[in-house]
């Protein structure tokens, strides 16, 4: 999950969150009748929702979508209220147990977005329809205020990009920067299958590209290896076969128990070469460490996966605070979790390690990008 934010570039795009360019504060989409909301993000999700208190008298003000529709059958796990179509979808805030189901009316409205072209300052632009869930409150349990819904950005037929994009015909595309504090940045659709957003100023940050695949409404790409400090790790082939799951609701990432394993016994050892001493774990965490007698840290730590690139193997690196999360004063952990032996993906990239780095979807090419660690440029996903 994610808050939105908003930064701008070049070639037009779309954008919504609490924050952009000129220290303004907005509150960024906004639905017909209805006023700013703040939300957070879900590419597992594919349909936006709002809590019920946005939706006044129980949708007086919208168009309320029937069972037979197309758009009905067309939004995965529908089900009915009479004859009124719903939404229903594991929460994706109840991150301890994903089978809490919430059940939501489907609805459209006009929405409202910011819009900006060639560096030109941000301005509204309405489409519609919108369509869209109003959820009970219960259902967002697990989110602080001023959050008020969860959009949804995975690859269905009514995803929020999906619908902005049409709505503009522009390229199917979205950029998402998860920040380690404070709000982050999303943008949607462009002009130019190359037009990216631009971190860096005058220095951009360079992206790498990888193939995207799409299995059953996830987001994969395709490890062929994974090495510590430049050196590969010791690993089946097979285990890497399945893909890389990308989640927005997963917190940490989770690899497949002999993955993990392998990772473990490499970080362990760098732990106890620089007189690191390891302790006892922190759930959900299996290998933590004490930092404090040796007076080092392990955060200089690199993980890289390998992946196709354009002919060749590219390299996702990961260091510092994307490998370990500290739990104390004195004890940091591996920030990745066992997820067991037979684990329906071997590898679950988790929103911990995702953070601080551009990330951006392009469906026109199925291809992702991902850039090299923003702390590396002194840029942040966040804005100052």
């Amino acid at each position: 999950m994610f808050g939105f934010g908003r930064r701008f570039g070049f070639g037009r795009r779309f954008g919504f969150g609490r924050r952009f360019g000129f220290g303004r504060r907005i509150m960024g989409l906004r639905v017909e009748s209805i006023a700013y909301w703040a939300i957070v993000g879900s590419i597992e999700h594919p349909l936006a929702g709002l809590a019920s208190q946005f939706c006044p008298g129980w949708l007086f003000y919208f168009r309320k979508w029937d069972l037979w529709s197309s758009t009905c059958k067309s939004i995965s796990g529908n089900g009915c209220d009479g004859k009124i179509c719903l939404y229903r979808e594991p929460s994706p805030f109840l991150l301890t147990n994903h089978t809490v189901t919430k059940t939501d009316r489907v609805v459209q409205d006009k929405a409202t977005i910011f819009s900006t072209e060639s560096g030109i300052p941000p301005s509204l632009v309405s489409f519609r329809p919108f369509t869209f869930s109003c959820a009970v409150q219960k259902n967002l349990q697990g989110i602080a205020p001023p959050i008020s819904g969860v959009i949804g950005l995975s690859s269905g037929e009514l995803p929020f990009w999906r619908q902005v994009t049409s709505a503009f015909n522009v390229i199917p595309k979205f950029a998402l920067c998860l920040p380690s504090s404070r709000v982050g940045t999303f943008y949607m659709g462009a002009t130019s299958s190359y037009d990216t957003p631009v971190f860096g100023g005058k220095n951009p940050v360079p992206m790498t590209l990888t193939p995207l695949k799409i299995d059953s409404g996830k987001y994969l790409i395709s490890p062929t290896s994974i090495y510590v400090d430049g050196i590969p790790l010791s690993l089946n082939p097979s285990l890497l076969e399945g893909g890389a799951q990308l989640s927005t609701v997963v917190p940490y990432t989770v690899l497949q128990t002999n993955v993990y394993n392998a990772l473990a016994q490499s970080f362990t050892l760098k732990a106890t070469k620089i007189g690191m001493t390891e302790t006892t774990g922190h759930a959900p965490f299996k290998h933590c460490f004490e930092d404090s007698a040796s007076g080092k840290n392990i955060d200089g730590s690199v993980m890289e996966i390998g992946l196709p690139g354009n002919g060749k193997e590219v390299k996702w690196r990961f260091q510092g605070a994307n490998m370990v999360e500290r739990v104390s004063e004195t004890v940091i952990c591996l920030a990745f979790v066992d997820g067991g032996k037979k684990p329906n993906e071997s590898m679950v990239i988790g929103t911990h390690q995702l953070q601080e780095y551009l990330i951006e979807f392009d469906f026109s090419t199925m291809r992702v990008a991902f850039s090299d660690p923003l702390v590396l440029h002194n840029t942040h996903c966040y804005m100052q």
